[in-house]
């Protein structure tokens, strides 16, 4: 008998772009979740990253894995609702878009929850959702060297350097994953939905 794996079954809507929220919806996926990955028309910007081989960015083709995809607009009403629709039928909701934005467009976690009561989401983002750093953006480089990384990493008597991986997009991924196995957890069969806050 073939052993399900241990989110069969759950909704994963990933609106998120480039890495690290990108990196949460994998493994949520890497571990049976039903994961549509929620693209704006001209495509997630990680398509195109890094070293490609067949046109296609290889960066991509990890973080893309084991998730269908769509494209919405969600800077339109049409599209906003539309979210709102897939959201009604969710149990995980994964962004990193700026504190604010989703708000503005009618689809923050207040006007999702309401649609379903049992959605836990996700919200990635630099700094937080709170603090006077809140809406800055960020990426991983700038926040190795923000977090002190880059002051450690290298030879020591040169500048420091970058780490050549994206450590802080994918610590911020496994991070929140594990948040969201927790919140699912708590929520149990019948309980309320979560949300979810990460910073990188």
């Amino acid at each position: 008998m073939r052993r399900l794996s241990p989110l069969t079954g759950l909704k994963v809507l990933d609106i998120s772009t480039v890495y690290a929220a990108p990196i949460t919806a994998m493994l949520l996926g890497d571990m049976g979740a039903d994961v549509l990955k929620v693209e704006h028309p001209n495509g997630d910007p990680a398509r195109t990253h890094g070293w490609d081989r067949d046109g296609h960015g290889l960066w991509w083709k990890v973080i893309a894995r084991n998730k269908r995809a769509v494209t919405l607009k969600l800077s339109t009403p049409e599209g906003q609702e539309l979210l709102r629709e897939l959201a009604a039928d969710a149990d995980v909701l994964v962004e990193n878009f700026r504190p604010g934005v989703l708000e503005k467009w009618g689809l923050g976690p207040d006007v999702l929850l309401e649609r379903n009561p049992r959605l836990v989401t996700c919200s990635i983002g630099a700094f937080g959702s709170k603090g006077p750093l809140a809406r800055e953006p960020g990426y991983d480089p700038l926040m190795q060297a923000f977090a002190g990384i880059i002051s450690i990493t290298g030879e020591a008597d040169r500048p420091g350097v970058r780490v050549g991986a994206s450590l802080v997009d994918i610590g911020t991924g496994v991070w929140a994953a594990l948040g969201i196995v927790a919140a699912l957890l708590e929520r149990g069969a019948d309980g309320p939905g979560r949300e979810v806050g990460v910073a990188l």
